[in-house]
């Protein structure tokens, strides 16, 4: 029964593609109908991002800013990619061979060296202080992007580690919704009950908590919280977390790794209609062993960082959705005494396709020894500036901090033209 109601709700989608616009408003459908037409455009017309989130700070030197010929450059080798003249180290060896797609930023710089700082700027676009609460650029994203059709979260977190920031003051509606295995679906999201009792459950709760005469500013947030939770257990839509449902050869070309699995995962939300979806790969700091450490890394994230980008592409969805790889800085060109590499951020790297970005390009570079930029410093507001231009995130909106002070998405920069 089960299996059947599945085919008949994708029966009616792929009937609901095709039904012209003035049908919606038409009155020949019912709501259920008008609902999931309306989801359907959604999807289809709705931007979103894809970052995957190099936790520790990579170092550019082995992955995509390879310094061979230097002793700074450790022995690692660089291999041509498929864009004559681009070279990056021979550790991702699949992502070279989609160069086409990516664009490289090599020039990225900043002057946090603090794990928990630079990872909140460059979540954020700030610096963390004790007075305001920055949103994460995911809720922000999910604020201005999303719909209130989809069921699922607009902004989702995969994998370990802990979160770096949240809805901020755009208020917890906007926090990422946490989902640590990637592949399974996420626990205690199945109803304990049939569905029938579970709605008339929720509806003496929602009575319960009236009679008790709680303020709206109390009520309100914990009701919408419940609301959305059940709204999203009921959907339809949770079948996006079950990757059984991939064919085997599609989960063979992300291959097993909780990576692989997470872009696996990230796709299939976006496909059905999520905003942001964070992808996280840690181990990153590589203070000692940094060669060996770097080239596990980089074999874990590599193919499946590929395979992300020929699905969104296969599928249509590559031009709308926005793929940042990056860390929070990078990694000392001076080998230290453990062959590891210490925090610097004075330059680092990152990959970004898609959403429009032109592929098949460097911006900035290092210098010979990777000790500075030697052209074309990228800011950190330089690249959400970026962000906000690919997915038309209006940087100038202004949310109001609990000090009465207006924040807009970003303050300054200005975006990277040559992407486009």
């Amino acid at each position: 029964m089960r299996q059947k109601n599945l085919a008949n709700i994708r029966q009616r989608r792929a009937f609901l593609r095709i039904m012209p616009p003035a049908v919606l408003g038409s009155g020949l459908l019912g709501w259920s109908d008008s609902l999931a037409i309306a989801a359907a455009q959604n999807r289809k017309s709705h931007r979103a991002c894809i970052l995957l989130w190099m936790a520790g700070g990579p170092s550019p030197y082995e992955t995509l800013s390879p310094l061979e010929g230097h002793a700074h450059g450790g022995g690692t080798r660089s291999i041509a990619t498929s864009v004559p003249g681009i070279r990056i180290a021979e550790n991702l060896p699949h992502i070279a061979s989609r160069m086409d797609d990516f664009a490289l930023i090599r020039s990225l710089t900043s002057k946090e060296g603090n794990h928990n700082r630079a990872s909140f700027l460059l979540h954020t676009g700030y610096l963390p202080t004790p007075t305001v609460k920055y949103p994460a650029f995911g809720a922000v994203a999910a604020q201005q992007l999303s719909g209130e059709v989809n069921a699922l979260p607009a902004y989702v977190q995969i994998g370990g580690g802990r979160l770096r920031a949240g809805g901020g003051l755009l208020g917890s509606q906007f926090d990422p919704f946490i989902h640590r295995t990637p592949s399974k679906p996420p626990g205690n999201t199945e109803p304990t009950t049939d569905i029938d009792r579970y709605r008339r459950r929720l509806a003496l709760r929602t009575k319960l908590q009236q009679d008790q005469n709680l303020s709206s500013d109390v009520q309100a947030p914990h009701q919408s919280t419940y609301n959305k939770a059940s709204r999203m257990i009921l959907s339809p839509e949770m079948q996006a977390f079950d990757l059984t449902r991939e064919p085997e050869h599609v989960r063979a070309a992300y291959g097993t790794s909780d990576f692989g699995s997470g872009c696996l995962l990230a796709r299939r939300l976006i496909e059905s209609g999520v905003t942001f979806v964070e992808v996280n790969c840690r181990g990153w700091d590589t203070h000692q062993d940094n060669f060996a450490k770097t080239r596990q890394l980089s074999e874990q994230v590599d193919k499946p960082t590929a395979a992300l980008v020929d699905d969104l592409k296969q599928r249509g969805l590559l031009d709308s959705t926005l793929v940042v790889w990056m860390g929070e800085f990078g990694r000392t060109p001076k080998i230290n005494a453990r062959g590891g590499r210490d925090h610097y951020p004075r330059v680092f790297s990152a990959a970004v396709a898609g959403g429009g970005i032109r592929g098949g390009q460097t911006i900035g570079n290092v210098s010979d020894d990777g000790m500075d930029v030697a052209d074309r410093p990228v800011s950190i507001p330089d690249l959400f500036q970026t962000f906000c231009r690919v997915l038309k995130v209006d940087p100038e909106s202004e949310s109001i901090s609990s000090l009465g002070r207006p924040i807009k998405v970003v303050e300054t920069g200005k975006s990277i033209d040559e992407l486009f």
